[in-house]
């Protein structure tokens, strides 16, 4: 299988303008207030028109209730959920089931038994997407750190 690329953390024309030129897969765009780069609805709306045909957009969310993925979909021309929370695998179908979008689950990645966490959401997630562990207190979600690859030895 292919790498797939994915821009996390997208706010802006120019940083959008930046990803499409790069070729990425895929430009996030952060559904979680406490970030630094959430966007709101208005600006995730402005960017997805923007990025139309040209790359697939995903919406990060972190433990968000229906109401919150509701609008954003309502504003965002959105290919995909992205989960950077506690959500279970439960909740990973029942998302999926109700907003008919493919949601990747992200894992928090530091040890074999985190990679293992996985198998649960089989049939539930369309993607895992495994990211390093942030440190206690951090917010959830990518911050440029990097994670053991080797734990991933014979994943599937």
């Amino acid at each position: 299988m292919p790498a797939k690329i994915k821009i996390c953390g997208i706010s802006t024309p120019e940083a959008l303008d930046a990803t499409i030129a790069a070729r990425a897969d895929y430009a996030g765009l952060v559904f979680y207030p406490a970030s630094p780069r959430a966007v709101t609805s208005n600006v995730a709306g402005a960017l997805t028109s923007r990025a139309a045909g040209q790359i697939a957009m995903v919406g990060l969310f972190v433990d968000a209730d229906d109401a919150v993925i509701a609008d954003a979909l309502v504003a965002a021309k959105l290919n995909a959920l992205q989960l950077h929370g506690s959500e279970s695998p439960e909740r990973v179908a029942q998302l999926r089931a109700r907003f008919g979008k493919p949601v990747w689950k992200a894992l928090p990645v530091a040890s074999a038994s985190d990679v293992a966490r996985a198998a649960a959401y089989a049939g539930a997630a369309d993607l895992i997407l495994f990211d390093a562990k942030t440190p206690k207190g951090a917010l959830p979600g990518g911050m440029g750190l990097a994670f053991d690859w080797s734990l991933l030895a014979g994943y599937r």
